[in-house]
């Protein structure tokens, strides 16, 4: 079987990193601590404890923030605030933000968690009008 590689970067391009393997997981996490972090509804992350990580320019640039007495932990490029892929549970899990590829991927989520904490307006977005561009 084939590894599949995935590319990815931040925002402003000083963070490009190539990630080889694949994803077992994918969940949009709608806990407040994923909220605060993504700034949205929800975090929409991959899981992975066989892909590698290589980063291709900018690792200097990466910062992590770990809030205190969790495992909660966020990557992000020190110059944009994009969230970026980080390495947890002593190197055994590579946690993807799903937006921060570039390269398509085959995995669907698999589930919405935490919904017991999430927004009060996250309820029936699909309800919510569909606008291909930037609103007239």
């Amino acid at each position: 079987m084939q590894s599949k590689t995935y590319e990815g970067g931040c925002l402003c391009g000083a963070v490009r990193f190539e990630i080889t393997g694949s994803f077992q997981r994918f969940f949009l996490c709608h806990c407040e601590r994923c909220r605060k972090g993504s700034g949205s509804a929800h975090a929409a992350n991959l899981f992975s404890t066989m892909a590698k990580i290589d980063w291709l320019s900018g690792e200097d640039k990466v910062r992590t923030y770990k809030v205190p007495d969790s495992r909660h932990m966020r990557a992000f490029c020190a110059d944009c605030g994009s969230s970026l892929p980080r390495v947890q549970m002593n190197g055994a899990l590579l946690v993807v933000p799903a937006g921060s590829l570039e390269t398509a991927i085959d995995i669907r989520p698999e589930a919405h968690i935490c919904t017991a904490s999430r927004a009060q307006w996250d309820d029936h977005l699909e309800d919510v009008p569909k606008i291909k561009g930037m609103p007239g």
